[in-house]
């Protein structure tokens, strides 16, 4: 593969002759068996629940081979039956290192949103009530402090517009009248759970996980582990030797892009500004170094 990254073309469209099953901001899900499905993980970006037109290099690939990564050193509960496309898809390049083979599976619908620090929308929530999602927190906290402990803030998936906060009992709620199920807690439980082991392998590579947000789904009543994990798009990765409370922190995802956004006067509505190359291919190389920390391989390595 061509490692200029101003020379790559990015993959903003999936075309395989196979039934769409879902299309998200990110990925493309396909059809393949009666319970199987084959996910596509394309170079769009997606920042403040916009998609842009413009794609970010070798993006899809480096949150593929990531979450492969993780689902192996986690040993979690998954819905991986494969690392390559089938056989009969393999003759389709645009495929190679960004696609999941996968059981279908009920996936759940909220967002099972895990924070360690204070950041982001849950530092917005504390300034206003004093908390998290409804989670009381201690008075007199600062900007991207490290919490007592982690917290389960769960999410709405919107289809369109913003995902929304919400409580533990609120997604309860949702999860009991969309399923039958009421799992809140053994989600709640499984998710800190995952976030505070990879949380620590995070930091003995010199990087804090400040948050994550993770996708369980149900198989014969079992929760498993799905879609993207802990990659530079669902979490929020920060460089623990320039780690300062009390302010924004150097990271290692997409919020460099999200930053250049906030300069621009833009509603945060369709249609998005055009990025400039320089964001562009600033953007990859974020991602690139952040695979290339946790994993301790540079992503050619992988695609060569």
């Amino acid at each position: 593969m061509e490692k200029n990254l101003e020379k790559i073309i990015p993959l903003t469209e999936t075309r395989i002759p196979l039934k769409l099953f879902k299309k998200g901001k990110v990925r493309e899900t396909f059809e393949y068996k009666e319970d199987e499905l084959i996910m596509v993980a394309s170079d769009r970006l997606s920042a403040f629940d916009v998609v842009f037109n413009e794609g970010i290099p070798l993006k899809g690939i480096i949150l593929t081979q990531l979450s492969y990564f993780w689902f192996s050193l986690l040993k979690a509960k998954n819905h991986i039956i494969s690392k390559k496309p089938p056989k009969d898809l393999q003759k389709y390049p645009e495929l190679n290192y960004r696609t999941m083979h996968v059981k279908k599976i009920d996936i759940l619908p909220i967002e099972c949103v895990v924070r360690g620090y204070l950041a982001g929308s849950g530092w917005k929530d504390y300034q206003g009530t004093g908390g998290v999602c409804g989670i009381k927190l201690p008075s007199g906290m600062k900007q991207s402090e490290k919490l007592p402990k982690p917290i389960f803030t769960p999410a709405t998936k919107a289809e369109t517009g913003h995902d929304l906060n919400i409580n533990k009992e609120e997604a309860g709620k949702i999860i009991k009248d969309k399923l039958g199920m009421d799992l809140i807690d053994e989600l709640e439980e499984k998710a800190i759970e995952i976030y505070s082991k990879a949380n620590e392998y995070a930091n003995s590579k010199g990087i804090i996980i400040a948050d994550t947000k993770f996708e369980f789904g149900l198989k014969e009543g079992e929760l498993i582990l799905a879609d993207e994990v802990l990659t530079p798009d669902s979490s929020r990765f920060w460089v623990k030797k320039l780690y300062k409370v009390g302010e924004a922190q150097a990271s290692l995802d997409k919020q460099y892009i999200r930053d250049y956004l906030e300069t621009l006067n833009w509603n945060k509505q369709p249609p998005p500004p055009p990025l400039p190359k320089e964001i562009v291919i600033n953007g990859a190389k974020k991602y690139m170094e952040i695979y290339k920390i946790l994993t301790g391989k540079e992503i050619w390595d992988v695609i060569k």
